[in-house]
């Protein structure tokens, strides 16, 4: 297993929201990433907890962490644990009264959960050698993304967060 950080979110040539994890040790620009497609809800709420942003109200991985919190549990881990057929697989790790538990979760709402409640992200070796790329971006890139982001949590309304469909 590899720890891994969030190095971002992007938009693939699809505008599909992608996730980048890369191991914690390598810089931009080195080694390999590991590109996740995650859904628009998914990508909003992980970079929100990354960035460390206010949201007027909690979002689901507010709440799942809020829940952990008024049982006594927590997350130890989560992993981004095996590749099936192009479809990832994580697992939450939790603490609990009865000792460690074991949660099967999409790796999107593991991740977000781990951004809010600073759990370390691991990464299957396996994963990593079957879905892993060369990082290519370069540092300045980084940043310029990372100030497209905050821009868009400026612009943001709590109505963006309505499912049309319900």
């Amino acid at each position: 297993m590899l720890q891994v950080r969030v190095a971002g979110v992007a938009l693939d040539a699809s505008g599909q929201h992608v996730l980048l994890l890369k191991p914690i040790e390598e810089l931009p620009g080195e080694g390999r990433v590991l590109p996740i497609w995650i859904g628009q809800m998914e990508a909003t709420s992980i970079l929100i907890a990354v960035e460390g942003a206010d949201v007027p109200r909690p979002l689901a991985h507010d709440l799942m962490r809020r829940l952990l919190e008024v049982t006594g549990a927590e997350v130890v881990r989560v992993a981004v644990a095996r590749i099936e057929d192009g479809t990832f697989y994580a697992e939450v790790t939790v603490s609990t009264a009865d000792g460690e538990q074991v949660v099967d979760a999409r790796p999107s709402d593991a991740i977000a959960l781990a951004s809010r409640t600073a759990a370390p992200i691991w990464v299957a070796d396996e994963v990593m050698e079957d879905a892993g790329v060369t990082d290519f971006l370069p540092e300045e890139d980084v940043s310029e993304r990372l100030d497209e982001f905050k821009r868009f949590l400026d612009d943001i309304e709590p109505e963006d967060f309505v499912d049309p469909e319900a």
